[in-house]
């Protein structure tokens, strides 16, 4: 039996993918990473003091599947931590949308089997159920992060 669309994994990932490139890199200009082992140390050879690094958590395949990611706001030579509100204000702007009643992001979900993106098929929409953020810390080379993680949800068959 095949797999319900929208309780695929990649094309969860793929969507977010797209979703956040489209956003944090494509309008607002800014270095997005997805990969969990590079948070600051190899940034260092990098010609940037803002970017991002974004890290998928637990795929929940359910009749309301849920996922989380992690999205680490990162920024140098921001002694007063300026820079680094100015990016997770950002953050939760492409997390939210005032149009909505419940004030929740709709992002959408696509078939990704198509390499090209913009031939992709929207299927369904994932709701931004929430999101918190953690705490500001620095890193032995002085880099600002502080966490913010969205909870997805959506309507799935398994």
């Amino acid at each position: 039996m095949a797999l319900d669309p929208l309780a695929s994994e990649f094309f969860f990932r793929s969507s977010i993918k797209k979703y956040i490139i489209d956003s944090l890199s494509t309008i607002e200009g800014k270095l997005v990473i997805f990969d969990s082992t590079i948070l600051y140390e190899e940034v260092s050879t990098y010609n940037v003091d803002e970017w991002f690094v974004v890290n998928f958590g637990m795929f929940d395949r359910s009749l309301m599947s849920r996922n989380l990611i992690e999205i680490n706001c990162c920024t140098r030579q921001d002694a007063e931590g300026v820079k680094l509100s100015k990016l997770t204000d950002l953050v939760v702007g492409y997390l939210t949308d005032t149009s909505m009643t419940d004030t929740m992001r709709r992002i959408a979900m696509y078939d990704a089997t198509e390499i090209d993106p913009l031939n992709w098929t929207e299927i369904g929409k994932m709701l931004v159920l929430k999101f918190s953020e953690g705490f500001q810390n620095t890193t032995p080379d002085k880099t600002k992060v502080k966490t913010i993680t969205p909870i997805l949800t959506w309507g799935s068959v398994v």
